[in-house]
């Protein structure tokens, strides 16, 4: 497998990550370097593990994977969008009595991990399936993945600061509509 294939596919599988941190980041208005490098340094962690994990298993769990891997998905971004949708709507109401969730923490940065990377688990797979060794792709697609992640995160805090709650709203509906996406996707092709 050439440099330039696996380029390619890991900018194919970073988008996701991309369009994440942007949708994210948009909450969180002002970004602490501490706050970019946890959501680059995780995703692309994420997405460097999951196809090793993928090749690992190979063709003993393919059918499962394959089955469950895009509810999956869905499911964590669209918890994820709809509690950012349901925050950037309370606080433009005033509610004040929960605290904005900070996606760059906890269970949200986990899941959100897990959400983006789900594909490059397929993709493990399929470099099982294909012997290709696991090593250098997968180092690659993290790379690549942390990059773009970073620079997602840091557009869309500036988005965030210019334009305020409904864009914190529309960070939200942007994890929902990558969720279901991923649903339609998987859903078409398999």
């Amino acid at each position: 497998m050439t440099l330039l294939t696996i380029v390619g596919i890991a900018l194919g599988l970073a988008m996701d990550a991309f369009a994440a941190a942007v949708g994210a980041s948009i909450r969180l208005r002002h970004v602490s370097p501490r706050q970019v490098f946890r959501f680059g340094w995780h995703f692309g962690l994420f997405q460097a593990i999951m196809p090793v994990i993928g090749w690992y298993f190979g063709t003993y769990l393919e059918e499962l994977i394959v089955a469950w891997d895009h509810w999956v998905a869905f499911a964590l971004l669209s918890y994820v969008g709809g509690k950012g949708i349901h925050e950037a709507l309370s606080a433009e109401a005033g509610d004040a009595r929960t605290p904005p969730m900070d996606p760059t923490r906890g269970w949200s940065l986990v899941m959100l991990s897990v959400a983006t990377s789900i594909d490059a688990l397929a993709v493990g797979i399929s470099f099982g399936i294909i012997a290709v060794n696991i090593w250098y792709p997968a180092a690659i697609i993290g790379i690549i993945t942390a990059v773009l992640t970073t620079l997602g995160m840091l557009f869309g805090a500036r988005l965030g600061l210019r334009f305020g709650k409904r864009v914190e709203a529309l960070g939200g509906a942007i994890l929902i509509v990558i969720g279901i996406k991923i649903l339609l996707e998987h859903m078409v092709t398999g």
